[in-house]
């Protein structure tokens, strides 16, 4: 009997061992490990997925789209629950419009979140995953995107640039104002049950997006199809290397339109030539011509040198001056002012440019706004060049009076001119509500006007 109580007491102290080692295995996995292994657990049937901002829309003056946002989707896969990549590749390439075996190559993979298609619309999405659920496989999911569209194609395409597939801004109004039109993604963490299906009430930390603003333009669509067709007249029937319009309002500095030619398609952005993606209005320059004697005339009016009244000898078309003979069209004796910019004399405006002292001359080019950049809101704007009396030759006054010697960009003479056209007046870089050419009227996610 002794001998059976000693055994029933030893199995009694295993037992007692067993069932210790086992409470204390549930307490380190159910306790201590339990962050460790819900990670796992979480890993395996949850993902963080983002909630894209919707990207703002760019529009004119009057309220008409620019740019706008097509909602598209985005295809996902998670590998854990795709059992035969060739058979859901197989069923899924047509409507994501690639070819079976690189579907497949990207379907085979164990990692629960995998992109495999952006922009697929709507439909095709759709139609996938009903095709999938009638052969009853899983593990393509559906994410919201949208597409940058521009439903006037060529026109304004140097002004509104256009965006990578990152959806961020490269040129034009989208890259100067990206951050503005952007806006920030929000996120969802999603769960999904054992067949792939999203448990709605087990949906964990969410934030929702932040829009990006819209951005109106002093841009009149009304005026550019106008200008559009003008330019697109000349480009044809002249065949240059480049043109441009520019059209502005005066009083207050807004464009109201611009064109440039070559242009492209930015709704196909990357089939455009490097020629045809300059702005020319900004990027390139020229000598002005007798268009830059507005200069010289208006410094040698307020400096008291000329007025109505003053007659300038014109040397009857040809005037000898360091070295070399300048002439007119014509022969041309004793004009006033504004005989001298009717004819365009080459000798009048050089005559008035002698009476002025250099410095005294240049200082009124670059307060007309040549020389350096207008502030124009967008990419690749260039100063011109405008060299310093220090640097002129003896024919260089005479030959800037008739818009040589200095080079001068399409936006730069369009400022000059409106200097002219509302009374004298050159819009300062930040004056509001609008800067100098201004392009855009309203941004930052204020309320736009009916």
């Amino acid at each position: 009997m002794k001998g059976t109580g000693t055994r029933i007491g030893v199995v009694c102290l295993l037992l007692v061992v067993v069932f210790t080692g086992f409470a204390w295995r549930l307490i380190h996995l159910h306790v201590l490990q339990h962050d460790h292994f819900s990670a796992i657990a979480a890993g395996k049937h949850s993902h963080r997925t983002t909630i894209p901002a919707r990207r703002g829309r760019i529009l004119d003056r009057n309220g008409e789209e620019l740019a706008v946002n097509i909602p598209v989707r985005t295809v996902t896969a998670d590998g854990t629950h795709i059992k035969d990549p060739a058979a859901v590749a197989r069923i899924a390439a047509p409507f994501l419009g690639m070819e079976e075996k690189e579907l497949a190559a990207k379907l085979s993979t164990k990692r629960p979140y995998v992109v495999i298609r952006k922009g697929v619309s709507e439909e095709n999405a759709q139609s996938m995953l009903r095709a999938m659920e009638k052969q009853g496989m899983r593990g393509l999911y559906l994410e919201e995107g949208a597409l940058r569209s521009y439903p006037n194609s060529e026109m304004l395409c140097h002004i509104l640039g256009f965006i990578d597939h990152t959806g961020h801004g490269i040129d034009g109004i989208e890259k100067t104002f990206d951050a503005e039109l952007s806006g920030q993604d929000g996120f969802r963490m999603i769960e999904h049950d054992r067949k792939g299906r999203e448990i709605v009430v087990y949906r964990g930390q969410e934030q929702l997006p932040q829009n990006g603003a819209d951005i109106r333009l002093t841009i009149d669509m009304g005026l550019q199809a106008i200008v559009e067709g003008q330019v697109e007249a000349v480009y044809k029937a002249d065949h240059p290397v480049g043109a441009c319009a520019i059209l502005a309002d005066p009083r207050t500095g807004e464009i109201l339109a611009m064109a440039c030619r070559p242009n492209f398609d930015p709704n196909r952005f990357w089939e455009a030539k490097p020629e045809e993606l300059r702005n020319r209005a900004i990027t390139d320059m020229y000598e002005p011509g007798s268009t830059f004697k507005i200069v010289v005339a208006d410094a040698a009016l307020n400096e008291g040198i000329v007025d109505s009244k003053t007659r300038i000898f014109c040397e009857n078309g040809h005037f000898s001056f360091g070295g070399k003979v300048l002439k007119d069209h014509h022969g041309y004796g004793d004009l006033s002012l504004a005989e001298i910019l009717m004819k365009s004399s080459n000798i009048g405006s050089a005559k008035m440019a002698l009476r002025m002292n250099d410095q005294t001359y240049y200082d009124y080019v670059r307060r007309f706004g040549f020389g350096e950049r207008t502030g124009i809101p967008l990419q690749g704007e260039i100063s011109g060049c405008v060299n310093p009396p220090h640097r002129w030759d003896a024919l260089t006054k005479t030959r800037m009076a008739m818009g040589q010697s200095v080079a001068v960009t399409p936006i730069q003479m369009v400022q000059a001119m409106s200097v002219v056209a509302n009374g004298g007046i050159v819009l300062e870089t930040g004056t509001q509500p609008v800067h100098p050419l201004s392009l855009v009227a309203r941004a930052y996610g204020l309320p736009l006007d009916p």
